[in-house]
């Protein structure tokens, strides 16, 4: 089978591979559609990992199941989540699945910028989801990262008239502003460093979009009476975190969803931000089995149209010019490999 193999920055190499080989209790999957997460060009985050396939939002076809799979026939479609946890430790007992040790040391094989890729045991018994009928494999490829983004938004409570700033209009963000929407949260403010993102920010739901070096607290302030209840990083940008520090009001909350560089630290204005205002700031990372059915639902009920969101297709044999599309940030959103 073929396969895109990450070799580094700006190096991804189609290359031969064996498809693998289904044992007892596995899974393969022909990949049909294939997410380019703005992890996957994290560099910084892959340094040292190459040469590896990357790829874990993924919507394909069964095509073989070993023994002891009843759940699921040949021929069906699905898509898959590549972290799973075990539903038995300290963590997930406490809501917390996503820190689980087993959840960090899952995944499938070899990733989804391949034509196959297998699923162990632990993902087929419990991160297999069958699409529904009316679901296209390119509206699957969305199942994972808006489950992260369901997962984010119930740890920060978004609902209803929560006024919200999303920094960053990246695809995060614009799941972010689009799941906000659809939980009744208003006013909801975006921002960037790119028009095109600002302007498909607007169109996605959001009620203004603003340059990143604009008076970002002042605006939001000025169009909504006070600061943001909810702030959403979805940059980890230093310019970025102290920006949501500055725009979020009393009682409220800042939720660091995307990672920042490796050995960043900011300064924590103790007094300004904490004494007698009770801010509090959390993160979320990955999303559980109820996160992911409930992401599916969201969008076969079209309450969060990913379809929109949609701005390149391409092949197995492209998967290099996706990955700089997405670098880059220009007139691109989502990108999807098809195999």
């Amino acid at each position: 089978m073929k396969a895109a193999r990450y070799y580094g920055r700006g190096d991804i190499r189609i290359e031969e591979m064996p498809a693998p080989d289904v044992g007892p209790g596995e899974m393969l999957l022909r990949i049909r559609a294939s997410g380019v997460c703005g992890s996957d060009v994290m560099h910084w985050y892959r340094a040292g990992r190459g040469p590896v396939v990357l790829g874990h939002e993924v919507a394909g076809e069964v095509v073989a199941v070993g023994e002891g799979v009843a759940a699921y026939r040949i021929g069906e479609r699905v898509c898959a989540a590549h972290h799973v946890p075990c539903n038995t430790c300290h963590y997930c007992l406490n809501g917390h699945h996503t820190v689980c040790d087993t959840l960090r040391a899952t995944n499938f094989y070899p990733g989804g910028f391949s034509e196959y890729v297998k699923l162990p045991p632990i993902n087929v018994d419990r991160g297999v989801f069958a699409l529904p009928e009316t679901m296209t494999y390119e509206e699957g490829t969305f199942i994972e990262p808006l489950a992260c983004v369901c997962r984010g938004q119930r740890i920060a409570g978004v609902g209803t008239g929560k006024g919200i700033l999303v920094v960053g209009s990246g695809i995060s963000g614009m799941l972010h502003i689009m799941l906000a929407k659809a939980l009744g949260a208003s006013p909801i403010v975006a921002t960037d460093i790119n028009e095109y993102r600002l302007s498909m920010a607007r169109r996605l739901g959001a009620d203004a979009a603003l340059p990143a070096d604009s008076d970002v607290p002042g605006v939001f302030s000025k169009m909504c009476g006070r600061p943001a209840d909810i702030v959403i990083l979805t940059s980890g940008a230093e310019g970025a975190i102290v920006q949501a520090f500055r725009s979020v009001d009393r009682g409220g909350t800042v939720l660091f969803f995307a990672p920042a560089q490796s050995g960043m630290s900011v300064p924590l204005p103790v007094n300004e931000l904490f004494w007698r205002n009770e801010i509090t700031l959390t993160s979320s990372y990955a999303a559980n089995h109820r996160e992911h059915a409930l992401a599916m639902e969201l969008i076969r009920q079209g309450r969060v149209n990913v379809r929109e969101m949609i701005t390149h297709r391409l092949p197995l044999e492209e998967t290099a010019e996706g990955f700089r599309l997405v670098e880059e940030a220009g007139e691109s959103l989502k990108v999807i490999i098809e195999p």
